[in-house]
Order: C-alpha cells, then sequence, then structure tokens
C-alpha cells in the first residue's frame, strides 16, 4: 500500500495478528448458522448474464485517484465489446480501504460476501497479506494492481496475483543504478510497514551481490510528523553515505524532500534515488508544480516502463473525457485498466470451456448458531481454481504491453524508466530491465535482439545531480559528527624510522607516517584524523592483533609498517602498496684477502667438469681432421696422444704452436678458440670479485639449508615471521627467538649457534636493509627474497578511503615524492647490493652452454663430413686394387701387385700417399686401355 496512516502502523504486527484471528472466529462463528440454513447448498449458473467482481483500494489516494477512473473506463470497454463475454456484463464492486489496514481488511471481508468470483485489488500490500489466506480458502482469485511487496509469494499465497511489477526487480535496478556509478554503500529511508521492510529487504540482498551494502536502516512510521522526519534525515546526515534510495508512499513522501531542503541535504555531493511512487505522484499532473519541483532537483527516480503503443495513445487522448479528478495518469492506472481486461478475457475463456460460477458454503467450518457476528456470505467459488489457472495462462497486448506470467506468477519483462527531475520536469536518462540491464536504449527494442547484460553493454546519459553538477558524486564523505579518523599507528621500539611515537603536533613520526600524509594532501576533500599509539612502548605490538582491531571497528584505520598478508586481507582492505618487501635471511660474514683454492671458486663444479671435457674433445676432434694430412699431428702413438693434450690445453691460453692445414680443423678451431676467449674473460672477472668480496661463515646459505639446519633462527618481535616459519615451513616454535631491537640482532649473529646465538636471522626486507647499514656491512644476506609482499595501508572492509589512498600513493610514485620520502629517512650504504656476491660471482654451466652447444656442433659436423669422405676414397681404394689382381693372374702362379687394405691402416695412410697412389693407378688403366686397343682383332671388312 502506498498510504497508510498511523492506525495501521501504531498497531503494528500485533493488529494484523489480531484482525487475522478476528477473522478465523467470525468464520468459525457464522459456519453452523449458515449450514443450519442451507445446509450445503449452492448457486450456480451455467453462463450468467451478470458476474460480480470485487475492486477494493483507497479512493483519494494517488494510486486511487488514477485507477478509478481506469476502472471504471474498463468495465464499459468490455462491457461493450460484443467479442469478449457475450451475453455476460461485468459489474463491479467498489469499496473503500479508507487507508487503513484494519478498516481495509473489514471492507475486504465485506466484499466476499457480494458472490464474487474474483477481486481486484487490494492497493495495499499489508491488506494484500492479511486477506490472502481467506481468498485461499474460498478460492477467489485476487487481482492486485498496485501490492508490490515482494514477499506476497506464489507459494504462501497461490490465489494472489500481482498484475504490476514486482518490487523485486525495481530493487535490482536500483542496485545496478549503485554498481554502474561505483558507490558502496547507500543509506535506506523507507516507510515502515510490509511495503517499505520487504521490499528495503530485498535491495540489501541485490546490494550485496555488487559486492555494495545498505549501510543504515532509516525507518519512520507511516503517516509520521514532520518532526519526525526532521530527527531522521538530522541522524543520518551525519553519516558517512551521501547516497539515499527513498521508498516511501506517494501520498506522504514529498515530506521527505521538503524536509531535505530544509536541511540543506540537496545540494552537491548528496545522491537521491526515488522508487515508483515518485513518478506516480509527478505524472498526475500534466503540468509540474514549481513548487513541488524546486524540491526534487537533480534526484533520479524509477518509472515503470510502458511501450508507446497505439491502445495507450488512444487511452491518453479518452483520457480527460472519463472526467477524473486529475489532468493525467500514471502507469498504475494502465494496470488497473489491463487487471479488468485480463479478468474478462479469461472469464470468457472459462466460459467457452464449460466453466460454471457456483459457490458453496465451507461444509469443514462449525455452525455459527448463537453468535453474534454473521458471515453467512462467505462461500466458496467452487470453480476458482480453474480460473486462477486460465488467468495464469492468459497472453494478450494490453496497455501496459504484453501481459503474460512466468512460473513464478510475474508479469514477464519487467523494465524501468530511468528519469532526472530537473527544472520544470524530468528526462529519461535510459532504461532498466532484467533482459538487458541499463541501456539507453528502449525494451521494446532490445527484446529484438539477443541478451547482452555485461559489464561493458551498461549505459545512461548523464544526469544533473543535486547542486545543477554533472559530475558524478563521490557517495560519501567522513561522518559529519564531531569524530575525525581514529587511526592506529603501532608504537615500535626497534626500527623508529618508520614509525614512532613523537613529541610533535601529530604525535608520531616516521618514514610510513610522511607517506600517510603526503598521500592525503593529494586527495580533493580534507580528511580529519587522529593519530593512536598502539602497543607499550617497552616491545613492538603484534601487528595481527593491530589489525584484527581494526576489523573490529576499534579503530578506522592503522598506519605503519603494515605488511599484506592473505589472513589480513579477509577482514580489511589495504591500500596500494607504499614499499614492497618480502622475508630474507642474514648471516654474519668475515672478509678474507686470499685463500689457497681461490682459483676454483670462479666455476662451480659442472663447469669445471664440462670445460676439461671440452678441451679434451675439441682436441681429440683437431687431431683426427689433422693427422692424415698435417705432419705435426704424426709419429709413434705415445707421441700423438701428447700431441692431443699439449694441443687441447695450449688453446686455453692461445700458445699452440701446431698448425692447422685441414679446413674442417681450421674451422673448429677458431669456433673453440672464441669460446675459450668468453670463459678466460669471465674467468679473469669473476676470480677479481672473489678475492676482494666477503665471505660467509654460516653454515646457513638459504631457505632449503635454513629448514633442514636445527640451530636456532631469530625473528623481529610482532613480525608475521614467527607464523610463517612455524605454520608455512613447518619449522619447530624451539628454534626460533623473538629479538626486540638491532642491537640484540647483531649480539645474537656474532655469539653464533654454538655461543648461545643465532645461526641466521629472518625478517622482511625493508629491516635488513636498515639493519645491514647501521651495522656497517658486518652481515650479508644468504640466499634470495623467499617471499613477495608489501606495505600498506590498512581500513574497515569497504572503505572508500582505501581505494582513493591506492590513487594518490600511485601519483606519489609518479612524481617521485616516494622516493624522496624513503632517501629522507632510509639512505643506504649499498650493504644489501653487495649480499651474497660471492655466490653471485661464480660461474655456472648455465650461462654457457649455448658456447659449449655450438662447438660441439660444429665438432660432429666436421668429423661426419670427414669420416664420409674417407670412406669414399677407401671405397675407391680397393675397388681398383682388385681389378688389377685380375689383369695379373699368370698360368703358373697368381701375382698380386697391390693387396686389399684394412680400413684401420687405410685411415693412419697420409693423404697425399693416397691421392699419389690414386693417381698412378688412373694413368696406368689408361695405358694398358690404349694397348689393348692396337693389339686387338681387326675390325670388320667394310
Amino acid at each position: 500500500m502506498r498510504l497508510v496512516t498511523g492506525v495501521e502502523m501504531e498497531g503494528g504486527g500485533l493488529l494484523i495478528g489480531k484482525a487475522i484471528l478476528l477473522l478465523i472466529f467470525c468464520v468459525w462463528a457464522s459456519a453452523k448458522e449458515a449450514m443450519g440454513e442451507t445446509g450445503n447448498g449452492s448457486v450456480s449458473s451455467a453462463r450468467p448474464s451478470v458476474v460480480n467482481v470485487g475492486v477494493l483500494f483507497t479512493f483519494d489516494s494517488v494510486i486511487g485517484r488514477a485507477a478509478n477512473p481506469a476502472l471504471a473506463a474498463a468495465r464499459d470497454d468490455v462491457n461493450n465489446d460484443s467479442t469478449v463475454l457475450p451475453g455476460t456484463k461485468l459489474n463491479l464492486i467498489f469499496h473503500d480501504t479508507n487507508c487503513s489496514g484494519f478498516l481495509g481488511t473489514v471492507e475486504a471481508l465485506d466484499l466476499m460476501e457480494k458472490d464474487v468470483v474474483a477481486v481486484i485489488g487490494p492497493q495495499s500490500s499489508g491488506i494484500a497479506h492479511i486477506i490472502s489466506p481467506v481468498v485461499n480458502e474460498l478460492h477467489v482469485p485476487l487481482l492486485s494492481f498496485a501490492a508490490t511487496d515482494p514477499t506476497l509469494t506464489a507459494l504462501q499465497f497461490p490465489y494472489f496475483l500481482r498484475t504490476t511489477q514486482n518490487d523485486y526487480f525495481q530493487m535490482y535496478a536500483i542496485a545496478d543504478l549503485v554498481e554502474f556509478y561505483g558507490w558502496r554503500e547507500v543509506i535506506a529511508i523507507f516507510v515502515d510497514d510490509d511495503y517499505g521492510r520487504n521490499g528495503i529487504s530485498i535491495l540489501g540482498d541485490a546490494l550485496a551481490k555488487k559486492r555494495a551494502k545498505i549501510s543504515y536502516k532509516a525507518a519512520f512510521t507511516p503517516g509520521a510528523p514532520r518532526s519526525d522526519i526532521i530527527n531522521l534525515l538530522i541522524g543520518v546526515n551525519l553519516m558517512e553515505s551521501r547516497v539515499f534510495v527513498v521508498h516511501v508512499n506517494p501520498d506522504s513522501g514529498l515530506t521527505i524532500f521538503s524536509v531535505a531542503k530544509y536541511l540543506r541535504m540537496m545540494i552537491a555531493g548528496y545522491v537521491w534515488i526515488a522508487t515508483d511512487w515518485l513518478p506516480s505522484l509527478l505524472d498526475l499532473s500534466e503540468v509540474a508544480d514549481p513548487s513541488t519541483m524546486d524540491l526534487l532537483q537533480g534526484v533520479i527516480a524509477l518509472r515503470h516502463h510502458t511501450p508507446d503503443s497505439d491502445l495507450k495513445k488512444n487511452f491518453t487522448s479518452r483520457w480527460k473525457s472519463l472526467k477524473p479528478e486529475t489532468t493525467s495518469f500514471n502507469s498504475y492506472a494502465l494496470y488497473a485498466y489491463d487487471s479488468i481486461w485480463l479478468l474478462a478475457r479469461a472469464l470468457d475463456v472459462f466460459f467457452s470451456q464449460g466453466g460454471n460460477i457456483s459457490l458453496s458454503a465451507d461444509p469443514r467450518l462449525p455452525n455459527t448458531n448463537g453468535s453474534t457476528i454473521n458471515f453467512t456470505g462467505l462461500r466458496i467459488v467452487n470453480e476458482g481454481h480453474k480460473l486462477l489457472q486460465i488467468l495464469l495462462g492468459m497472453n494478450f497486448t494490453g496497455l501496459t504491453g504484453q501481459i503474460q506470467y512466468d512460473p513464478e506468477k510475474n508479469l514477464i519483462h519487467p523494465a524501468f524508466d530511468i528519469l532526472n527531475i530537473g527544472g520544470t520536469g524530468f528526462r529519461i536518462i535510459g532504461f532498466w530491465s532484467n533482459y538487458s540491464g541499463l541501456s539507453v536504449i528502449a525494451p521494446d527494442i532490445l527484446y529484438t535482439k539477443p541478451q547482452n547484460t555485461s559489464a561493458s553493454n551498461q549505459r545512461l546519459y548523464s544526469p544533473i545531480w543535486p547542486g545543477e553538477i554533472t559530475e558524478k558524486p563521490r557517495g560519501w564523505v567522513f561522518p559529519n559528527n564531531g569524530k575525525p579518523l581514529q587511526i592506529a599507528v603501532p608504537n615500535r621500539v626497534s626500527y623508529k624510522e618508520f614509525a614512532s611515537k613523537d613529541n610533535g603536533p601529530l604525535g608520531v613520526t616516521g618514514y610510513c607516517i610522511d607517506v600517510f600524509e603526503a598521500a592525503v594532501n593529494l586527495l580533493p576533500y580534507a580528511v580529519p584524523h587522529t593519530y593512536i599509539l598502539y602497543g607499550d612502548g617497552l616491545r613492538n605490538p603484534s601487528y595481527t592483533n593491530l589489525v584484527s582491531d581494526v576489523a573490529g571497528n576499534k579503530y578506522d584505520a592503522t598506519v605503519g609498517d603494515i605488511t599484506i598478508t592473505t589472513n589480513r586481507t579477509r577482514i580489511v582492505d589495504f591500500t596500494q602498496p607504499f614499499m614492497e618487501s618480502g622475508l630474507v635471511i642474514v648471516a654474519p660474514v668475515k672478509e678474507t684477502k686470499s685463500s689457497p683454492w681461490a682459483f676454483l671458486r670462479p666455476f662451480t663444479v659442472e663447469m669445471w667438469c664440462v670445460t676439461g671435457a671440452f678441451f679434451l674433445f675439441v682436441g681429440a676432434v683437431v687431431w683426427i681432421l689433422e693427422h692424415r694430412m698435417n705432419h705435426e699431428f704424426r709419429g709413434p702413438p705415445s707421441q700423438q696422444l701428447i700431441t692431443i693434450f699439449w694441443f687441447s690445453f695450449s688453446t686455453m691460453f692461445f700458445a699452440h704452436r701446431e698448425n692447422t692445414v685441414s679446413t674442417l680443423g681450421r674451422l673448429v678451431l677458431i669456433l673453440w678458440l672464441f669460446v675459450v676467449l668468453i670463459i678466460n674473460s669471465s674467468y679473469t672477472a669473476s676470480l677479481t670479485s672473489i678475492l676482494t668480496v666477503q665471505q660467509l661463515t654460516s653454515k646457513i646459505e638459504g631457505i632449503e639449508s635454513l629448514i633442514s639446519s636445527t640451530d636456532p633462527i631469530g625473528i623481529q618481535d610482532g613480525s608475521f615471521a614467527y607464523n610463517y616459519l612455524v605454520n608455512e615451513l613447518n619449522i619447530a616454535q624451539s628454534r626460533i627467538r623473538s629479538l626486540k631491537n638491532l642491537e640484540e640482532y647483531a649480539h645474537v649473529l656474532q655469539l653464533g649457534p654454538k655461543n648461545g646465538g643465532v645461526a641466521a636471522i629472518v625478517d622482511e626486507l625493508p629491516y635488513i636493509e636498515l639493519f645491514l647499514s647501521k651495522t656497517k656491512c658486518q652481515f650479508s644476506v644468504v640466499g634470495q627474497e623467499f617471499t613477495k609482499s608489501g606495505w600498506g595501508f590498512a581500513f574497515q572492509r569497504d572503505s572508500p578511503l582505501a581505494v582513493d589512498l591506492s590513487t594518490a600513493i600511485l601519483q606519489l610514485s609518479e612524481n617521485g615524492d616516494l622516493q624522496r620520502i624513503h632517501d629522507k629517512w632510509l639512505s643506504l650504504n649499498g650493504c644489501f647490493a653487495k649480499s651474497n656476491q660471492v655466490d653471485a660471482t661464480r660461474l655456472s654451466l648455465t650461462s654457457f652452454w649455448g658456447l659449449f652447444l655450438i662447438c660441439g656442433i660444429a665438432s660432429f659436423l666436421a668429423l661426419t663430413i670427414f669420416f664420409c669422405r674417407v670412406c669414399l676414397q677407401y671405397r675407391r681404394y680397393n675397388l681398383e686394387g682388385e681389378e688389377q689382381e685380375v689383369e695379373d693372374l699368370e698360368p703358373s702362379r697368381r701375382r698380386r701387385t697391390m693387396s686389399s687394405t684394412s680400413f684401420k691402416n687405410f685411415i693412419d695412410k697420409k693423404e697425399a700417399e693416397i691421392k699419389e697412389v690414386l693417381k698412378r693407378k688412373s694413368s696406368g688403366d689408361s695405358k694398358r686401355h690404349a694397348s689393348q686397343s692396337s693389339d686387338g682383332h681387326p675390325s670388320s671388312p667394310s
């Protein structure tokens, strides 16, 4: 119901309960008397000349003044249309609910005695809740054109049929609006009845799906005086959110905006979103009242979308001829008109299928003889269920568009116009439908296209906001209740450069404080805040407890060296990290100038082995390629073996004296000398570095050796490193020692694990950099950084300030201010850059495997070509030798001038000898062929 008086609210749920009890009692009391007089008598008619239909609404209301003439017009149109209900007239029986929940219920019960087959109404959601159990019992369909409460569900109230849009869809449209403009919180102002409460409840669910919420629900009683509204709005004006959703009755809703105007809440920075009650009020007048429009400048409102069809245009043109009380009509008039036609068409189908209007008393009710209350007229519509099913299956086009129900008994294609009120009227800035979301294209057009509700497809025209501004309001401010932002700052004992107590105006100082203040100064609005020290100053506070206190609303935020971890992000919102961080391991070092075996350290063991193997391999390859044609690579086996070793390792210093004469040998040697040049240069640079840097004295060389060791480990007191080492790395708690300050850090590292100290300390990178700088590089980081994280400022969940400060931190980083603040507080001498330099300068096979691969492939190809050529020579050599044996045979004995040579002996021969033999054999063959030609048989005579 859109207008409910104080009578309904003051009784509240108790009044509704009493009304239901009264109804049950009355029905029970009258049943026996009815049965005693008429027994199970019934009234029936095959196709009656008149069908009684009840109509229930508040005549003198915004909705009632528009619906009354529309209902009468629909009745006349049906009765004058011979194609619908031929021979049967609709008789509408109007009952006024008089703006009262109690009287409206009584009127509804009285209407049931008039032998009605259906009821159009009620207007009030509260009355619909009360009388729905009655119509369920009597099987009377209830067609409401104005009760939009989402909780009037199909399962609980099967005979309740809504002929207007469900507020469920309107609340989801508002949630889409809030998401579209990027707001996170809204304040709901609503009338405290079924219509208001249940609608706002759905809004909360819809916003939760968009990661937004209702920060405060501001309810007021129906018919509340202006003073109550003033107190209500004063309270919400002290809160953070500046987005207000107003869901009230149209008859009293303007009071909200009148008070808001009075309290200067209709100025820039405020956002007001009104549900369909406001357009329902404004649409009743063709010419807007200037004083009313002055109250509503910049308001966003939702209105039921009805297509501009010819039916609607014809109804608009004849509106004034209906002699209404208003100069125009709202969407509820159209829904009321369609409700009559829906029922008329359903009755026509009902009669065509042989249905009969028959009424009978309920045999389950006891006798009411002796009761002073008599409701004998309450009778069951015997075929009411059949009529209900026909109503649910109807499908036709009315003034409001397509009339058809989905399985949940809601009208299909719910849609709303998004209005922006300004000047002397309003303009449509877009539409919403559950088919396409927010769009500037009318839903009727979008229904013919594929469905698309993606975020990139959501669009609205730019509205004019309160204060006549076009820039989107931020949607929130700091609470105007005289309380600044309460920011907790860890009261550190060690590393006070980051955050510590101070006697200055702020009360705190440090790197983190300067970063926060610089970021706040970049915001386009003031941020009143005060710092509160967290901790007793005797030891570092627990940062986990600090973050938990922020999540528990004890503090609004915390500023300091707060590490962003997974568990913490679940309970608070962090800003963009302003410093990179991560856990590292630091161990003691000592400086050594020389070592007997320092020359071996530039290469890893694998590198030494592979390099030595390649020296021998390349030497052997060159020997094979040069042996047949280079006398320097020939001789006794022992001499050749010495040559291979000498040539191999002399190339390291480019001191080889043997010349290469083969093309393949020179190619392999050139590539190998290039590899040797690179290796020599790298070895020299690495050895130089190793002879002048620090070397570790701890057995801990990284995270793996830390885990496998049993030595004590130091951590900073209050650090999250304790939980990480114990829970993530499964290190025994007995190994971990909490250290309070830098002096204790240095002391336990110098003692070492055997003297009561620790083998290494695990802490975050910024602390270690500062520690190494202050201890003049007496210690060093070992291994690599084994976690990646950062420091950020923590705020309560969904705090919009976290987003704005993240943007400000990025600006500080881009303009160089963040680095300047860092240099001011944390000027370092570069100790960390030298950390672990010994390991960094050792050369592994990883850096050179590409060179070895190229050299190996070149050697393999050279050997392949060499052996292919040798095989071809060997085959030719043996083939020609066999031919000569056959030619030199004598009768007495076989003389062999050249015997077949083994491949081993062949490959050991000089290349020049092989070529000379093959050449001589070729010339001898030529001579023999010439001699045979002169001594042979003569040619045949011609």
